[in-house]
C-alpha cells in the first residue's frame, strides 16, 4: 500500500484529499504545518509527499529545501495556488518532482501521483561508471571521484534519461517527458537551468562539458563512455 503524507493547513482540503486517496487504496496521513511535515518526513518512510506551498510558520518551499538537504529523496508534489512561472520554477529547482495548481480535480491529482510514482520506481540500471562519475541507480546516488554528489530527484531523473540513451540527441520536450510528466507546462528555459545545475555537479569542467553536450537546434546528448 502506497504511503502518502499530505501537508495541508486547510482542514476541508486535507480531509477531501485524505478521503479520496484512501478510496483508491492509499495509506494517507495528514499534517497541517511545515514543521510537522519536516519531522514526519524525517522520522518515517513515505512513498510520496503532497505538499501545500502556503503553510504556517514554515512554507512548502522551505520544507522541500530542508528535506532535500537532508538527502530525503521521497517524491514531492507541490500543491500551489501560485500560477506564476517563477514560483513553479523555484519549487522544481528546490527538488520537487511536480506541482499541481489549485483548484485541481481529484482525477488530475491522482494521475499526477501515479505518474510520479511510476517514475520513481523505474527499471533498475544498476551501477554505471563514466570515468570519475559513478551512478548507483538502485540507491539513487551519484559519486564523483568517490565523493557523493547531492543531486535533486529531478536532476537524477534527467541523468537517468541521458544514461538510458547514450549518444542520442534528446530534445527538451523529450527531457521534460522523462523528468517531469507528459503535458507538464515546463519551458525550455527551465530545462536549460536544470541541465546547467546538473553539469556543475557531475562534470569535471562544467564550462567544458564532456558528459552532457549541447546539440545546436535540438537539445542535449550524453557522451559518457562506460568504464
Amino acid at each position: 500500500m502506497t504511503r502518502i503524507l499530505v501537508v495541508e493547513d486547510e482542514p476541508d482540503i486535507a480531509l477531501g484529499l485524505e478521503d479520496d486517496l484512501r478510496r483508491f487504496g492509499h495509506e494517507v496521513h495528514t499534517v497541517g504545518d511545515g514543521e510537522s511535515a519536516i519531522r514526519r518526513a524525517r522520522a518515517e518512510a513515505w512513498d510520496l509527499i503532497l505538499l501545500d506551498v502556503m503553510l504556517p510558520r514554515v512554507d512548502g518551499f522551505e520544507v522541500c529545501r530542508e528535506l532535500r538537504r537532508a538527502r530525503i529523496k521521497t517524491p514531492i508534489i507541490l500543491l500551489t495556488a501560485k500560477a506564476q512561472e517563477a514560483e513553479k520554477v523555484l519549487g522544481l529547482e528546490l527538488g520537487a518532482d511536480d506541482y499541481v495548481t489549485k483548484p485541481f480535480s481529484p482525477r488530475e491529482l491522482r494521475a499526477r501521483i501515479q505518474a510520479v510514482l511510476r517514475r520513481s520506481e523505474g527499471d533498475s540500471l544498476g551501477v554505471r561508471r563514466f570515468g570519475e562519475l559513478e551512478v548507483d541507480f538502485d540507491a539513487a546516488e551519484a559519486r564523483k571521484n568517490g565523493v557523493p554528489v547531492d543531486l535533486t530527484a529531478l536532476e537524477f531523473r534527467l541523468l537517468r534519461a541521458f544514461v538510458e540513451r547514450p549518444g542520442h540527441a534528446l530534445t527538451r520536450e523529450q527531457l521534460i517527458e522523462a523528468a517531469w510528466d507528459r503535458g507538464t507546462n515546463v519551458s525550455g528555459r527551465v530545462v536549460d537551468t536544470h541541465i546547467l545545475n546538473l553539469r556543475k555537479k557531475i562534470e569535471a569542467k562544467p564550462d567544458e562539458p564532456r558528459l552532457i553536450r549541447g546539440v545546436r537546434g535540438i537539445g542535449y546528448r550524453f557522451d559518457g563512455r562506460e568504464t
